[in-house]
């Protein structure tokens, strides 16, 4: 049994009682007891390009490099990310499951466009800046292009600087899409952050598809949610 599962992991337990020509009651209580095995789920990241991991791994010695000339840049450090959050949900029809004498005929109903909020804030160790909802002239969610980007930057994030610990040695993190890079955006933040901008094109360059670096990607959101 254990060269059965270990030859093909991804097997149900019933399609191994198959093969195996045994109970699924006798193989799920072999895996339990004997094997000690167990059902991991399966974990879904961003896919990863040629050349990613090794821009992703100089980012990260940049990163010790400086924190280990200076531990106050963990203290000056402001990092950034916008999210979608959907509003009506989204169901799993492999882990949702309805326990009854009789086939309930249940019905998820789902909207053929998904309403959603999209949303952009900032973390430091000294505060938390945001959310900020991007949203058409109706309030609608919408697609963040520079002009608003940078409108969010000059209208919003910039005035909530003040009065905060914020100084030239300050860092400012922002990924690397289109939006964040352009000239508008990327003028507006330079003289509050001179030679301390990370981001694509940067003082220290964001690698591309890292959402998992960012502390709001890798925490906030969960937090929030």
């Amino acid at each position: 049994m254990r060269a059965s599962f270990e030859q093909s992991p991804h097997r149900s337990p019933g399609r191994h009682s198959k093969k195996l020509g045994l109970l699924e009651s006798s193989v799920r209580r072999i895996l339990h007891f004997d094997l000690h095995f167990h059902p991991y789920k399966i974990q879904v990241v961003q896919k990863l390009e040629e050349g990613d991991a090794a821009k992703r791994l100089v980012f990260s010695q940049q990163m010790l490099d400086l924190i280990n000339r200076n531990k106050e840049v963990l203290n000056n450090l402001i990092t950034s990310y916008k999210a979608h959050f959907h509003l009506t949900g989204l169901v799993n029809k492999q882990n949702c499951r309805y326990w009854s004498d009789r086939h309930p005929r249940e019905l998820v109903q789902k909207p053929m466009r998904s309403s959603k909020v999209t949303l952009w804030c900032a973390v430091a160790a000294f505060a938390i800046i945001g959310p900020y909802f991007f949203e058409d002239e109706r309030g609608d969610a919408c697609t963040v292009a520079s002009e608003l980007y940078a409108h969010m930057l000059q209208d919003f994030f910039i005035p909530r600087l003040q009065g905060l610990p914020v100084h030239k040695t300050t860092y400012f993190q922002q990924d690397g899409a289109t939006s964040h890079t352009a000239k508008a955006a990327v003028n507006i933040l330079r003289p509050f952050f001179p030679g301390h901008l990370i981001s694509r094109y940067g003082d220290i360059a964001w690698p591309t598809r890292s959402p998992d670096l960012s502390v709001c990607d890798f925490y906030l959101w969960g937090y929030i949610l």
